[in-house]
C-alpha cells in the first residue's frame, strides 16, 4: 500500500545532470540509510524528482494527459465514450505523488540549509533563492488542477524527526497559496538583484543546475516571469485586482529590475542533450502515440481553425492520415463513436507531427517561454486599454510561437518515422500572412471581448499539448475559445469538469485536515480566479 505521500520522505536521488538513473542508485543504493547530503546535490534533487513530469514522459502522457487535460481543452480529438468526463484516478494521483516527492526534497534542501553556519548560508544563498521558484512552478500546477492542498506544512517528516502524527498537513486553500507564492516571488525577485555569487559557489551552481546552467539572470527571468503568470492567473479575483494591476504593471514597466522571459533563446525549459541520460523525451512517443489509443489524435476544433486561418504551424505541429489525400482532419468531438471510430479506422484523421513532437526524443521540458509571456502581456495591455502595446505583444506572441515550433523541428530526430515526410519550416511571408488574415488579424477584431478571443485562441494553439495545464486553465478562466462537447447524459459528469478531486489516498491518511476541504471537493466546483 503507498503512504500518503505528504508524509513519506522521497529518496534522495542526488547527483550531476549527467548521471543515468542507475549511477543514481550506484552513488545512494538506499535511499533510506543516507545520513548526509549537501544544499549543492540536494537543490539537484529538487529539479531531478519530477522530470518526468516537465520532460514529456510516457506515464504523464499516457496515463495522465490522454484521459484528462488533452480532450478536456480539444487539443486532441477522442471518442465520445462513456466517462471520459471523469478523470482516471491513476493520473491524478501520479501528478499528485510526483509534486509530494518533490516537495519532500525541497523540506530536505530547507532542513539541510538550516543546519549550516551563518557564513555558509551566505554563500549557498542562490540554491535556496532558485530551488523554491522551481518548486511555486508546480504549485501553481497543481493548485490550479485541484484548488486547496497541502502546502505549508507539506513534507516535513523528516523536518519532524519522523513523527507522523506531527507531520500530517492542513489544507491550505488555493487564494491563501497564491498570495503566499506572489509575496515570496517578489521577495526572491528584489534579492536576487543584489546577491553576488562567489566563484566557487558559482561553479557548484552551474554543476547542479541542470535547468538554467546557473545562469542567474536566467532565474530571474523565472521568478518575474512566474509572477506574471501568477498574477494574470488571478486578474478577475475582486480581491487581487489591486495587487495585479500594482506589480504587473512595475514588472512590465522595469525591465531592469523585474526581468522576464522576452525570446525564445530565454526559454525556461529542460533541454535535452543526450538522449542516454536520465534527461530525454524517450517516452514521448508511447505517451502521446500508442497505437489505437487517441493520444495524439486531432481535434476538428483545432485543426478547422488552422486550416480556415491558413496557420502555418499546421503542418509542423501536424500531420494528414495516411489516406486523408494530403488533407488535415480531426475528431469531431460532437459525433458518434461510431462515427468517429470509423473515419479513424479509414486513416482520415490527423496525429500530431512525430518528427516535431511524439517521435522528437529531443523535445525540451517546456516551463515558460516567450510566446506565453507575449500573450499574457497582450491581456494586460487589453484591460489596460493600451490597444497599441497589446496589438504588438499578440502579434509578437504569434511570431514567437512559430519560430518556437521551427526551431523545435530543428532539433527533431526522425527514430522510427515511416510514412511521412519532414515538414518544411514555416517562413516569415507566410507569419506575415496569416497575421494580416481575417481569422487573426488584431484590427478587425471590433471590440475588446473579440480581441480577448483573439489572445485566448491564440493561447490555446501555441499550447496544444505542449503545455496542458496552462490551457486547460486558460480556457476554464477566459470561456474561449469556445469548445462544444458531446453530451454524457449515461454519467453523471456530463461534461468536462472544472477541477480535479483529491485522490483517495489522501482522503484516507489524512482525513481529518481533509474534511475541512470536503465540501468543494468534487468535480463541478470552480476554482477561485475562475469567475466569468
Amino acid at each position: 500500500m503507498k503512504k500518503i505521500t505528504i508524509l513519506v520522505l522521497a529518496g534522495l536521488l542526488l547527483g550531476t545532470v549527467s548521471c543515468k538513473e542507475s549511477e543514481f542508485a550506484e552513488a545512494y543504493p538506499d535511499p533510506a540509510k543516507i545520513s548526509e547530503t549537501t544544499v549543492e546535490k540536494q537543490f539537484t534533487g529538487v529539479l531531478y524528482s519530477n522530470r518526468e513530469y516537465v520532460l514529456p514522459g510516457y506515464t504523464h502522457y499516457f496515463v495522465t494527459l490522454r484521459t484528462s487535460l488533452n480532450p478536456y481543452t480539444q487539443a486532441t480529438g477522442t471518442l465520445s465514450q462513456s466517462g471520459r468526463y471523469v478523470p482516471g484516478s491513476a493520473g491524478i494521483e501520479n501528478v499528485w505523488y510526483s509534486y509530494y516527492d518533490m516537495m519532500a526534497q525541497y523540506r530536505q534542501l530547507q532542513k539541510v540549509y538550516a543546519s549550516k553556519s551563518a557564513e555558509q548560508q551566505a554563500g549557498l544563498k542562490i540554491f535556496m533563492l532558485a530551488a523554491p521558484i522551481y518548486v511555486y512552478d508546480h504549485t501553481q500546477r497543481l493548485v490550479d488542477v485541484h484548488g486547496a492542498i497541502p502546502f505549508t506544512q507539506a513534507g516535513m517528516l523528516s523536518t519532524n524527526g519522523g513523527d507522523y502524527n506531527a507531520s500530517t498537513a492542513k489544507f491550505d486553500t488555493a487564494e491563501e497559496i497564491y498570495t503566499f507564492m506572489l509575496d515570496d516571488l517578489k521577495r526572491i525577485a528584489t534579492e536576487l538583484n543584489t546577491i553576488t555569487v562567489n566563484a566557487g559557489y558559482q561553479k557548484a551552481f552551474q554543476t547542479q543546475d541542470f535547468l538554467n546552467k546557473g545562469d542567474v539572470t536566467a532565474w530571474k527571468r523565472y521568478a518575474n516571469s512566474l509572477r506574471l503568470r501568477l498574477l494574470n492567473r488571478v486578474s478577475d479575483v475582486e480581491s487581487f485586482k489591486s495587487r495585479v494591476n500594482t506589480e504587473m504593471a512595475e514588472i512590465l514597466g522595469n525591465a531592469a529590475t523585474y526581468p522576464i522571459v522576452e525570446t525564445n533563446a530565454q526559454n525556461i525549459q529542460i533541454n535535452v542533450y543526450d538522449i542516454n541520460t536520465d534527461l530525454n523525451s524517450k517516452g514521448f512517443r508511447d505517451g502521446l502515440a500508442s497505437d489505437g489509443w487517441y493520444g495524439n489524435t486531432a481535434s476538428k476544433s483545432m485543426i478547422d481553425h488552422m486550416n480556415a486561418n491558413k496557420d502555418p504551424r499546421l503542418p509542423i505541429l501536424f500531420e494528414p492520415g495516411v489516406n486523408a489525400g494530403g488533407k488535415f482532419i480531426g475528431i469531431d468531438p460532437t459525433a458518434t463513436e461510431a462515427v468517429q471510430t470509423a473515419q479513424f479506422n479509414a486513416g482520415q484523421v490527423a496525429i500530431y507531427n512525430r518528427y516535431t513532437l511524439s517521435h522528437n526524443q529531443f523535445f525540451p521540458g517546456v516551463l515558460i517561454n516567450a510566446p506565453q509571456m507575449n500573450l499574457i502581456k497582450a491581456e494586460y495591455y487589453l484591460r489596460a486599454g493600451n490597444d497599441a502595446a497589446a496589438k504588438t505583444a499578440y502579434e509578437t506572441a504569434i511570431t514567437q510561437s512559430v519560430d518556437f515550433y521551427n526551431k523545435i523541428l530543428s532539433i527533431t530526430n526522425a527514430i522510427g518515422i515511416t510514412g511521412s515526410a519532414l515538414p518544411a519550416q514555416a517562413t516569415p511571408a507566410s507569419v506575415a500572412a496569416y497575421i494580416a488574415g481575417d481569422g487573426v488579424n488584431w484590427s478587425k477584431a471590433a471590440t475588446s471581448t473579440d480581441k480577448l478571443k483573439l489572445i485566448a485562441t491564440q493561447k490555446w494553439l501555441h499550447y496544444n499539448v505542449v503545455q496542458p495545464y496552462e490551457n486547460w486553465a486558460d480556457i476554464r478562466r477566459l470561456d474561449y475559445p469556445v469548445l462544444n462537447f458531446q453530451t454524457d447524459n449515461a454519467n453523471a459528469q456530463t461534461l468536462p469538469p472544472v477541477r480535479w478531486t483529491i485522490p483517495g489516498n489522501e482522503i484516507t491518511y489524512n482525513a481529518a485536515n481533509y474534511a475541512a476541504v470536503r465540501a468543494a471537493d468534487n468535480l463541478k466546483t470552480k476554482l477561485f480566479w475562475d469567475v466569468k
